[in-house]
């Protein structure tokens, strides 16, 4: 008996050495420059989305498919398509432009920031002429609206169903660009973002634990 659990025990000993998850049997998948950029792209988009409203990434991701015909588009799609892109466009757009703030009994409350302060969208508070000033519009705010637009664009562009939707058949060039854009978008617009961070916590942002 003390022999046999000797052995079980060197023999989980020796399992929990083998790495987890690991198929040596499936060789690893060789990648060419160009295929390891696309990759890399394609990974890049979960870290766009986080620059922009959860609500408007994930309708034009779940709206996408069906809008396009899954990239197979005829005038009506490419319209409806068109009209996702605009609108989801503008919701990022404006959505910049809104915060949030608790209250005395810790409701979450939001509202549209003007030039005067925040302007409460169910306007069941007021703030203070001192505290809604800290709220007032900003030309950083434009500033990151305007990131929003691209960096948005940009997700749109990693869509293969828009691209194939509006570029079908897309010539060499086309295709260079359509790669290649998207990741200058999101490298400078993330750049941008981590060097003028916003102050904002608006809808479909993350909320503040303050």
């Amino acid at each position: 008996m003390d022999i046999k659990i000797e052995t079980d025990d060197s023999q989980n000993h020796d399992e929990q050495k083998l790495p987890l998850l690991r198929n040596t049997e499936v060789p690893e998948a060789e990648r060419n420059l160009i295929q390891k950029a696309i990759s890399q792209t394609f990974q890049s988009t979960a870290h766009l989305a986080n620059l922009l409203p959860t609500g408007t990434v994930l309708a034009f991701q779940l709206l996408s498919p069906i809008f396009t015909n899954i990239g197979n588009c005829d005038p009506v799609s490419k319209f409806l398509t068109a009209a996702l892109v605009a609108i989801c466009g503008g919701s990022c757009f404006l959505l910049c432009f809104t915060d949030s703030f608790r209250d005395n009994k810790g409701n979450i409350c939001y509202g549209f920031a003007t030039f005067r302060g925040l302007w409460v969208i169910d306007g069941s508070i007021t703030l203070p002429p001192q505290l809604a000033a800290k709220y007032r519009l900003r030309f950083i705010d434009f500033m990151h609206a305007v990131m929003s637009i691209l960096v948005f664009a940009a997700i749109a562009l990693f869509d293969q169903n828009v691209v194939n939707c509006f570029f079908p058949e897309p010539s060499n060039e086309t295709q260079e660009i359509l790669t290649a854009l998207p990741v200058g978008i999101g490298v400078f617009c993330s750049m941008l973002f981590v060097v003028f961070p916003t102050q904002r916590h608006g809808i479909g942002f993350p909320l503040s634990t303050n």
